[in-house]
């Protein structure tokens, strides 16, 4: 009875051992359920914060070119423009009437002195013939005039010299002289009468001449304003409905670029240095210019200088009011010295700046952090942006939305 008891309490179940297995297991279970969820947190976090950083691509800063044929890397300065005819007209009759024939259309070549157009000449023609009318009748009066002249002057003579002998009175001797005086007022007047009618003949026929309009100078008309049968007059006389001009002449040979450079930049100008420009028709076409002269005047309601740049050769491709862009070249293009190290060329998406600013603002990369500096600006092209100053070639930079940085900020980098 005694070994059954004994094995019955070797079989039996320690309750209180169990639940304290059981408690000890629970806990590291739970602990073991913390961690992972730890780890999976801090792995969210990571994902996310890295998900949220500002996205940047990365450029390397080159050094700009200063070799030939780099000539738009190597401007100091670029600058818009539009160009312009320094000899244009509107050609315009000298005095008022009515349009009768044109012999111009738009586009087409005329040389100085070609005629233009034709006013109705039937006025003009009736004075001109009136005018000449008075001056064959005033000759005509004149040559009465001197022959009578002619005839008492030998009279005048003798009496004078019978007077003087005493054969008759000094009375009939200032009778013969009054009307040799007379005659010779006949001739005088007869000659004043005629000098005023041949000045009006000469009126009259500059009056017939205007009728006829001449080109001022040789050029290429480029609109045509008037139209047969109606009256042109160069003071609009007629009001609303007189045309005050028959065409537009402009001369191609004297086209040149006009463009406003900021007053920060126009330092870097001077007259007589070269420059290529290319219009925004053909943008692939470099066409050397120079500058012609930096107008002494600046323009304070948007603070730039105007500055007149000239073709070096001529082309029909080059129209007025065509969009241009002109680069100033460096003094390594000029042949001033020795060669100018340029900078530095960005792209225009590195750079934070207005337009027309002097200076801006880059974020130098460094590994996942970003560094701001201030650099000093030059030259900006379609694409590109030089720096002058603040940093050094091979430096990587960040380009992207720039506006999201700020110094020391952190970044991912992505590939371009």
């Amino acid at each position: 009875m005694t070994d059954k008891s004994e094995l019955l309490r070797q079989l039996r179940i320690e309750r209180d051992e169990r639940p304290a297995q059981t408690a000890s297991t629970r806990r590291w279970w739970w602990l073991a359920v913390l961690l992972v969820l730890l780890i999976l947190l801090a792995a969210g976090a990571f994902l996310t914060l890295h998900k949220a950083l500002p996205a940047v691509q990365s450029a390397v800063a080159t050094p700009a070119a200063t070799g030939p044929g780099a000539e738009s890397d190597t401007s100091i300065l670029d600058a818009s423009g539009y160009v312009v005819a320094r000899r244009q007209a509107t050609v315009s009759a000298k005095i008022t009437g009515k349009l009768d024939q044109l012999f111009i259309e738009e586009g087409v070549h005329v040389k100085e002195g070609d005629v233009v157009a034709k006013l109705d000449d039937t006025n003009a023609s009736a004075a001109l013939v009136q005018a000449k009318a008075g001056v064959t009748q005033a000759e005509s009066t004149v040559t009465q005039a001197k022959e009578a002249a002619a005839d008492i002057t030998p009279i005048y003579e003798r009496d004078r010299k019978l007077a003087a002998a005493g054969v008759i009175s000094a009375t009939a001797l200032d009778q013969s002289k009054a009307s040799y005086d007379q005659k010779q007022t006949d001739v005088a007047v007869a000659q004043g009468n005629l000098a005023v009618r041949r000045a009006a003949l000469e009126v009259a026929q500059r009056d017939f001449d205007d009728t006829i309009v001449r080109a001022p100078f040789t050029g290429v008309v480029t609109s045509k304003n008037a139209q047969p049968g109606e009256i042109v007059s160069p003071l609009s006389a007629g009001g609303g409905f007189t045309r005050s001009g028959i065409c537009t002449l402009v001369d191609m040979d004297s086209l040149e670029v006009e463009i406003d450079v900021s007053e920060n930049f126009i330092s870097r100008v001077q007259a007589g240095e070269p420059a290529t420009l290319k219009l925004n028709a053909y943008p692939d076409w470099a066409i050397p210019a120079y500058v012609i002269a930096v107008v002494p005047t600046a323009d304070r309601s948007k603070a730039t200088v105007k500055v007149r740049v000239g073709f070096k050769s001529r082309d029909p491709r080059i129209l007025p009011e065509m969009g241009a862009r002109v680069s100033f070249l460096s003094p390594a293009q000029k042949g001033n010295g020795p060669a100018h190290a340029g900078g530095v060329t960005l792209p225009l998406g590195a750079v934070q700046a207005d337009t027309d600013a002097a200076t801006g603002v880059v974020y130098v990369l460094h590994d996942d952090t970003v560094e701001r500096r201030e650099v000093k600006l030059g030259a900006r092209g379609t694409d590109t942006q030089t720096v002058i100053a603040g940093v050094s070639p091979g430096e990587h930079v960040a380009v992207g939305d720039l506006a999201k940085l700020s110094d020391g900020a952190h970044v991912k980098v992505v590939q371009r």
